[in-house]
């Protein structure tokens, strides 16, 4: 029997826990904390860099829990935030990680962007990386 009941529950607690041990290992920890309040930083930064059609179409790559939480706190008609450039970008991830101080905002957007690069469609993460602000799109190194 499966530890909630519902396989679809399973599935996806056991991919999460996937992508944070992937996580864990880009940025050399082994708190499990850490890396979810990472990964829910990121997401969220960049989930309000785009425009909300955008966002949606990159909720759908991420796995159900993860969606739960990319979605947490998000006002559709707020984004993308006005200030579209890299030190905003920066602020709202360090922000988010405030209780985090020793962790730095750019090694965790780049270890966040090259695990989404590594788990959902190369198309998919063409299209979101092309509507991001120049400065931050050419740190996730995708070209024009």
């Amino acid at each position: 029997m499966s530890a909630s009941g519902l396989k679809v529950f399973d599935e996806t607690l056991q991919v999460t826990n996937s992508w944070l041990k992937d996580l864990m290992e880009m940025l050399y920890t082994d708190d499990r904390q850490l890396a979810y309040c990472g990964l829910r930083a990121v997401l969220h930064a960049l989930r309000d860099e785009l425009e909300p059609e955008m966002a949606v179409h990159l909720a759908a790559q991420l796995p159900m829990l993860v969606r739960g939480f990319y979605y947490e706190g998000w006002k559709p008609s707020r984004t993308p935030t006005p200030n579209r450039h890299l030190d905003a970008f920066y602020q709202a991830i360090r922000t988010e990680m405030r209780g985090h101080p020793e962790v730095k905002a750019d090694r965790l957007m780049g270890a966040v962007f090259d695990l989404l690069a590594s788990r959902i469609d190369a198309g998919e993460v063409r299209k979101v990386a092309r509507s991001l602000p120049r400065e931050i799109r050419d740190l996730w190194g995708i070209p024009s």
